[in-house]
């Protein structure tokens, strides 16, 4: 895999393998630490060795190999929700259920081999993950934003960075929220037991989210989430932190459902951006699939 990765956001000056091991989901650190002394890291240009200090504005790419490459990737024919398409960039609605890019021993049937049928342009920015400027999980449905260029993607991703591209969610929540609205900012940490999951903690990345309660039902409340930050799992964290996680979550929720559901009822439904071209603002907006349109109804006749 390739990838430009341009630091915006630490709060004070950390070692590169420190950073790429809270930013690179998919390798741990003595993966990544080991792919750096084989040469695969440069930071403003130059080669460098794991425990180079790095800091905001630091430009840093990554070569790391996993023994799959862009040639790998088969395309198919998977039918995408392409909400709005133009030179440099496309707004995709995901349906839940579908893995954003390929990743160790999971390289089909996701967005990007979609993608790559439907697409004769894409970034190529990362070699495994082409076009793919940000992330939402499997089983989060809703907008995603592709870049078809590489001038494209770098111009979105610093607006993502820089906190200016504003992302909106709308989940349902276990239990009666308290508050009306609020903030909750804490650090995000990976889970010592369990590498693939994440808690509020002491250390790690700093995760703002906004919320605003939409709608009470009998046990339960529908709710807006605007994203400050844009850690992993951050929602469903902080969900999870205000003692009323996401209904269906089946990695922070609870172990008994009320609903049969494939996953969260946790849906990106509105994002806002500017052109990276035109610097027009831009804003994009999808419905609530029916599968979680459904589950509303149901409360309401309760």
């Amino acid at each position: 895999m390739e990838q430009t990765i341009v630091i915006t956001d630490l709060k004070s000056q950390e070692r590169l393998d420190v950073f790429l091991s809270e930013t690179l989901d998919d390798w741990t650190r003595s993966q990544i630490k080991k792919q750096i002394d084989l040469g695969g890291a440069k930071v403003n240009g130059k080669q460098v060795k794991a425990g180079t200090i790095v800091k905001n504005g630091d430009c840093i790419i990554v070569s790391f190999n996993k023994n799959v490459g862009l040639e790998d990737i088969n395309p198919e024919d998977i039918e995408l929700d392409i909400v709005y398409e133009d030179e440099s960039f496309l707004i995709v609605n995901k349906k839940q259920g579908m893995v954003v890019h390929p990743a160790p021993g999971n390289y089909e049937h996701t967005l990007v081999n979609a993608l790559l049928y439907h697409l004769n342009s894409l970034s190529s920015l990362d070699s495994v993950r082409p076009g793919i400027v940000h992330r939402i999980d499997k089983d989060t449905s809703g907008l995603l934003v592709v870049a078809k260029t590489n001038e494209a993607h770098l111009n979105l991703a610093s607006q993502i960075a820089e906190h200016s591209c504003k992302r909106t969610y709308v989940a349902l929540l276990e239990g009666n929220l308290k508050q009306d609205s609020g903030t909750i900012e804490t650090f995000l940490d990976r889970m010592p037991s369990d590498r693939k999951k994440y808690t509020v903690s002491n250390s790690g990345k700093l995760a703002i989210t906004h919320f605003k309660v939409i709608e009470r039902y009998e046990g339960y409340t529908l709710c807006q989430f605007d994203l400050e930050t844009g850690r992993t799992h951050q929602i469903r964290v902080h969900a999870k932190h205000m003692g009323h996680p996401i209904v269906g979550d089946k990695t922070y929720g609870y172990a008994k459902q009320k609903f049969k559901l494939e996953g969260q009822l946790l849906h990106a439904i509105r994002l806002q951006l500017a052109h990276p071209k035109t610097k027009e603002s831009m804003v994009f907006e999808c419905k609530l699939p029916n599968y979680f349109v459904s589950t509303l109804k149901k409360l309401k006749k309760c």
